[in-house]
């Protein structure tokens, strides 16, 4: 484990990095979900490692507070996390990825291919980063808000998956209709409903964890990756 140093125009600020055993390698940038880059999004990381890429998970709260970590397992922590969450710069945090992306192809051992994966509000920046970044694949999970950026899909220039819990408490059927409208027959979209899932089925230890679905859906993302990558 690292640490990767990000310059932007409006400060700088810390992404953790876990490399692969065999370089080079391309990268994969994980997007963290309201809880900061906490033990899930680092082991994400780790995990990717392993699978072979640079995996790099910027702090994307850092304008708000820097080094924020924090879990899902307390009613106050998620109080917190919410707050985090609506005084986050949507645009602002675009941006971050993009100069994340820059930083990373930087990286010793970087083959310059880029992917994106995202979780929850990551799963939002991710869509964004489809649209407005110069990343090689995008995979979003379950991005709350999605539905309000449909408007942005004829931006997608790369491969993007996407996967959405058919139960989702934060996106509910109306706005899942919206983004299967757009992204649907979209030529490099590929989009996975998992029927009777809630938000989050892919965190480990969440609430609504979902084993079985949450490992089809990361072997479909690691498949996708492989594909587009490698």
């Amino acid at each position: 484990m690292t640490k990767l140093d990000v310059t932007t125009p409006d400060g700088n600020f810390e992404a953790y990095v876990a490399m692969p055993a065999i370089l080079p390698a391309p990268v994969v940038v994980v997007i963290q979900e309201i809880f900061g880059v906490n033990a899930v999004m680092r082991g994400i990381a780790d995990d990717y490692a392993k699978q072979g890429y640079i995996a790099v998970c910027p702090d994307l709260f850092w304008r708000i507070k820097p080094g924020i970590d924090i879990t899902d397992k307390s009613e106050a922590e998620w109080k917190q996390a919410f707050g985090y969450y609506q005084a986050f710069n949507v645009d602002k945090g675009v941006e971050d990825i993009a100069a994340t992306m820059t930083a990373a192809r930087g990286i010793e051992g970087a083959n310059g291919k880029v992917g994106v994966v995202g979780f929850c509000l990551g799963g939002l920046l991710t869509f964004l980063s489809a649209t407005r970044t110069d990343g090689d694949a995008f995979a979003a999970y379950y991005g709350g808000g999605m539905n309000n950026y449909m408007n942005e899909a004829d931006n997608i220039k790369k491969p993007l998956i996407v996967h959405l819990a058919g139960n989702d408490e934060y996106i509910p059927a109306e706005a899942q209709d919206v983004i299967k409208e757009a992204l649907g027959d979209h030529s490099l979209t590929e989009l996975h409903i998992y029927p009777g899932r809630d938000h989050a089925f892919a965190r480990k230890g969440g609430a609504h964890y979902d084993e079985a679905d949450a490992n089809t859906a990361n072997e479909r993302t690691a498949e996708f990756f492989d594909a587009n990558l490698v």
